[in-house]
């Protein structure tokens, strides 16, 4: 069987302010249950900054290899194209980037009205936050720009 890439080039990535090697793409915001589903890229050899997840999240590795590592930037687990997870909120800081190539990952939060990620600083102090209505204000700037 030979390996294929996911294309990717005619989907409308987006920046999440100034956080390096990460790419999103909101696909759908379901307001009533509270769930978003949206695409991250990660950038190959690279980690992106501290976070903490504090909703469930739902994986599943499209492209590449999704990595995941320790605060101190050792790496903690590997998830291979095709994987699946169901990682409930954890207080444990972690990074995550690609492997040898940019990884592509299916999100599916789970959230609530509250904070759904903290971004932390290296010393793990946290800087930002990201909530359901920080995500309504993301889709609705990219499908805006869509437009455009």
């Amino acid at each position: 069987m030979s390996g294929h890439l996911f294309e990717n080039a005619d989907i409308k990535w987006q920046t999440l302010g100034d956080i390096e090697h990460l790419l999103y793409s909101i696909l759908d915001i379901d307001e009533q249950n509270k769930i978003i589903d949206i695409i991250f890229k990660f950038a190959a050899h690279r980690q992106i900054v501290l976070h903490r997840h504090k909703a469930l999240n739902k994986t599943f590795v499209i492209q590449g290899e999704h990595r995941l590592y320790e605060a101190d930037g050792r790496l903690k687990e590997i998830r291979p194209v095709g994987s699946y997870t169901s990682s409930l909120p954890i207080d444990e800081p972690h990074r995550e980037g690609g492997g040898d190539q940019d990884a592509v990952v299916y999100f599916s939060i789970r959230g609530n009205e509250g904070v759904l990620y903290e971004i932390l600083d290296d010393d793990g102090n946290v800087i930002a936050t990201l909530s359901m209505q920080d995500f309504i204000n993301l889709y609705k700037n990219q499908t805006q720009s869509a437009l455009n």
